[in-house]
């Protein structure tokens, strides 16, 4: 209750998956739905989104081959991830070689 008035249930909802960090948890599943659909099959298969970091998604790839080849397709990649996700900001790919999960 705020302000002696009840709160409407769905804003306690959205506290309560705040507080649980289930926000946090989808919007890294959405993340990594929508790189696998930007970077398509065989991109995707050997790659997998990070952080986001002040504007620069950081994604991990399986080789350094792999990250050559992603550094030639950066743009293309960059402008399918702004559009599948216009609401996280990104303005730049970062490839490290990773483990791939």
């Amino acid at each position: 209750m705020t302000n002696g008035r009840p709160q409407p249930i769905g804003e306690l909802l959205a506290q309560l998956m705040a507080r649980r960090g289930y926000a946090r948890q989808q919007g890294a599943a959405d993340c990594a739905a929508a790189w696998r659909q930007a970077a398509g099959e065989t991109l995707g298969k050997y790659s997998r989104p990070g952080n986001i970091r002040r504007g620069a998604l950081e994604v991990f790839v399986a080789n350094s081959t792999l990250l050559q080849e992603m550094a030639f397709q950066k743009v293309g990649l960059l402008e399918r991830i702004r559009q599948l996700l216009p609401g996280e900001s990104i303005r730049d790919l970062r490839f490290k070689v990773g483990p791939i999960e």
